[in-house]
Parts: structure tokens; C-alpha cells; sequence
């Protein structure tokens, strides 16, 4: 396959070379430096970026236990100071960061020392039903768009040319500023997930082959659906450089039928609001590269020791820059497998070999066996014949609604082939009701949700 040549080389170079460097230098934001330095530091070594994050993690921890009540309270609980971190073991002495402990104590996580002016505002889109407020300082935002803009580069994209983007309720752009630096500077097309109605598909799609941007991405099922409609419809083929799927689980099926009709490789990425990117696939797509140079990732089992290679964990991030409120072993209320050995391409971050889906999204069979909500779709996808979207609900122990939207292939035999998987996955005493319906809605953030369970873990 032929790398395509975008449009507008030349005013992406003027962007490239002219218009973001000022811009930066206006903003006083270090971002452009930091990608460059990412990149002059491509080959090396594990154990010089382990060492780097190292000396940031004592930073970051002495400066949480000096400057917030919160931190220094908790620390004095369990006999904990700064200067016990004394190894890579001693983290696990501190207690897990829940989502409740930010809501019920965010003035008292705010740093003395960060004034108001020189931090952002960050809130989740709460698709669990429970939406989270924090701040993060500008520095650290900024550190967080040179890591972005570096391995956004791993997918072929380079800074001043085109993007299109999935993504729910863009509001920079309802004000003139922001539409004026989106055009000078970001130079990206959105379709808001939120009205991905046909009309708003086929306006955008008409805008993409005009534009012919490099880059696409946004959420990973806006993308299948936007890739589904494009083959349906016909339209003439796009083919940007790369695809690049965030903010959901990426299911394969997914990504098939998305480079099937756009006919270049696709890159997923994870992160979250909180700390902003996480683990990002590389041209080898061989898992996800742990961002090592602004997070501490850990994964965890059950009793909270690291999970090993293959297991399935619960992911818990230290945040090594926010200084305005430090977000230390923060519990992302997400389930990730880690990866053994190194990636071919030759970089030494520590790996991910997937990510297993929000914990939330975790069924449980009649008799509290965990399944997870991500291979139960891929599953249903694959083996059920005329199946559009789905969604499975868990009311009770021993119930589920499935609600389905269904192709015109979709019959009495797929019916029989759901109540078959259902049996073999949950067990004999499971039972379900069937709904056909005419679409799935997205959350309020623009993401969907496919699994969802209505009841505690403790009462399955």
C-alpha cells in the first residue's frame, strides 16, 4: 500500500515550522520541546527511563505529603514519609486513590503552593453515573500534549496537517477563539458522536474527502459505526495514513471492518481524563506502550500484588506531574493485561497486551464467576449472525436484557445461537429477555456503553 500524500503540504510545513512554535512561545508551553526531546530519547534503554520516573515518583510523593492535607494525613495513618520510598515494593505500602476519596476531598487534595490561575479545570463524562472533578496544573497539561503529540506521531500523522475526529460535544469550538485556533493551528474536522445521525455522517464524510485529512480517530465504536455506514453508502474511498481508536475498548472485529474500509492501519490508544494518556499502540501494533514519562502504571490482581504477565488487573496510576493535585495510585476503574518481553519496533516501554475493559462493565454468572464485558461482545458479534449493536444488561443475579439491533439477516437462528452462548457463558440458571430496538444511545460523553451491570459484585 501507497502512503497517501495529504493536501496542503505547504501550509502544514508553515504550520509545522511557524505557526506552533509561536503559538507556544505566546502560551509559554513547553509542548513542541517535550515531544522533541521524546523523540531524541526514542532507543533509549529501560533502565534509564525506569530511573527518570523513579527520581519523579519521590518527587511527586514528597510534594503531595508537604503541600496537602490530605496526603499528609493519610501518609501519617500508616506511618508512611517520603523517605520510606526506598524502592519500587515501597509503593504498595500506600493506599489506593478511589474516585469517592476525589469527590469527598478535593479542596483538601489541592497543593498550598498551586494558585488557582495556573491550573485547568478536568471533569469525566461520569458513563458509570458518577462524573469526577479535579484540576491539573498548566505545566503539567502541557507536558501532557508534548507525550500526546510525539506518539500521535507513531501513526504517520505530523503536526499541521489535517485531522478528522470522532468525538462527543467539541465546545472549544462554540466560541470564535477557539474556531480560530482550531483553524490556524489544530486543523481538525469533527462529527460529534452525540448527533451521528445520517445526515450529519454523510456531511461529514463529504467534508473528509474534500479535506482529506491523515489522520482519523476518536471513539473506537463511533468509528466502526462511521466505517460501517461508509461501506454501506458506497462513498468513494478515503484512505487517510492511519485510524487512531481511543476512549473505548477497541473489539477486533471493530478494527477489521474499520481498516478494511479505509485501507491503512489502526492504532489504539488508552487513557482517561484524569491523567490524560496512559498506554498507545506503535506501528508494530505488538500492545500498548506504557507512558512511563508523566505516569506510574500499575496493574494489580485481587490482593493488590502486580499482575503477571498474561493476567488480567485492575490499572492504578500515579500521576508525576500534576502538582496542583496530586493523583497518586489512583484506582481508573479499569482492567488491563500486561504484556512480557519487549516490542519489535526497538522503543523500551513497558507493555500492555490489551486492555480488558472498565470493571463496571464486568458481568457475573449466577454463582459471582467474573465475565468480562468486552470478550462477551466480541463474542456475540462473531458467532450471532445479524447483529448491528448490542447492549447486555445484568438487572439481577440471574437475569439479563439483551437488547439488540438487529440486522435484516438477523432470525430465529441467531436468537437460538444468543440463547446457546448465554448458557455456556452464565450456566443453567441464567435467564435473559430479548429486545430488539432501533439503535443503542451513546453516554452523555458520546461513548457507548455495551455491558452494564445494575447490580454490586458483593450481591452476585
Amino acid at each position: 500500500m501507497t502512503t497517501p500524500q495529504p493536501k496542503g503540504r505547504i501550509a502544514a510545513a508553515v504550520v509545522r515550522g511557524i505557526v506552533a512554535p509561536l503559538w507556544a512561545r505566546w502560551e509559554s508551553s513547553p509542548y513542541l520541546r517535550v515531544a522533541r526531546e521524546l523523540a531524541g530519547r526514542e532507543a533509549e534503554g529501560l533502565e534509564s527511563r525506569l530511573a527518570r520516573q523513579w527520581e519523579r515518583l519521590r518527587e511527586i510523593v514528597a510534594h503531595a505529603y508537604r503541600e496537602t492535607p490530605f496526603y499528609r494525613r493519610r501518609f501519617d495513618e500508616i506511618g508512611f514519609a517520603p523517605e520510606d520510598l526506598r524502592e519500587w515494593d515501597d509503593l504498595r505500602r500506600l493506599p489506593v486513590l478511589r474516585k469517592s476519596d476525589i469527590q469527598r476531598s478535593a479542596a483538601e487534595l489541592r497543593a498550598r503552593t498551586i494558585p488557582d490561575e495556573r491550573t485547568e479545570p478536568r471533569k469525566t463524562s461520569g458513563s458509570t453515573g458518577s462524573p469526577l472533578r479535579l484540576v491539573v496544573d498548566i505545566p503539567s497539561s502541557q507536558w501532557k500534549r508534548g507525550v500526546t503529540l510525539y506518539r500521535d506521531g507513531w501513526t504517520g500523522w505530523r503536526l499541521g496537517e489535517w485531522r478528522a475526529a470522532l468525538w462527543g460535544n467539541p465546545e472549544h469550538l462554540a466560541h470564535w477563539r477557539g474556531r480560530l485556533r482550531n483553524r490556524l493551528l489544530e486543523r481538525m474536522i469533527f462529527l460529534d458522536t452525540l448527533k451521528m445521525d445520517s445526515a450529519e455522517v454523510a456531511a461529514f464524510a463529504s467534508r473528509v474527502r474534500k479535506i482529506a485529512p491523515t489522520l482519523l480517530f476518536g471513539h473506537a465504536h463511533s468509528l466502526y459505526l462511521l466505517a460501517r455506514e461508509w461501506r454501506n453508502a458506497g462513498w468513494p474511498t478515503f484512505r487517510p495514513r492511519a485510524v487512531l481508536s481511543t476512549a473505548m475498548v477497541l473489539h477486533e472485529h471493530e478494527r477489521r471492518l474499520i481498516g478494511e474500509v479505509f485501507e491503512c492501519p489502526v492504532f489504539d490508544r488508552y487513557g482517561c481524563e484524569e491523567v490524560s494518556l496512559i498506554a498507545s499502540e506503535c506501528e508494530a501494533h505488538s500492545g500498548l506502550h506504557v507512558n512511563t514519562d508523566t505516569l506510574v502504571v500499575e496493574v494489580v490482581d485481587a490482593d493488590g500484588r502486580p499482575a503477571g504477565p498474561g493476567v488480567p488487573g485492575r490499572v492504578l496510576v500515579t500521576d508525576l506531574t500534576n502538582r496542583a493535585m496530586p493523583v497518586i495510585r489512583y484506582e481508573v476503574g479499569d482492567m488491563a493485561v500486561p504484556a512480557a518481553g519487549s516490542c519489535p519496533c526497538g522503543r523500551s516501554y513497558p507493555l500492555l497486551s490489551r486492555i480488558a475493559g472498565r470493571v463496571a462493565d464486568y458481568l457475573v454468572t449466577p454463582e459471582g464467576e467474573l465475565i468480562s464485558g468486552i470478550s462477551l461482545t466480541e463474542n456475540f458479534a462473531n458467532m450471532v449472525p445479524g447483529i448491528e449493536q448490542m447492549q447486555i444488561v445484568q438487572d439481577r443475579r440471574d437475569h439479563l436484557r439483551i437488547r439488540v439491533v438487529p440486522a435484516p439477516s438477523f432470525g430465529e437462528g441467531s436468537v437460538s445461537t444468543i440463547a446457546e452462548l448465554v448458557r455456556r457463558r452464565f450456566g443453567d440458571r441464567m435467564r435473559f429477555d430479548l429486545e430488539k430496538v432501533g439503535r443503542i444511545a451513546p453516554t452523555p460523553g458520546g461513548k457507548y456503553r455495551f455491558t452494564i451491570r445494575e447490580i454490586p459484585l458483593d450481591d452476585a
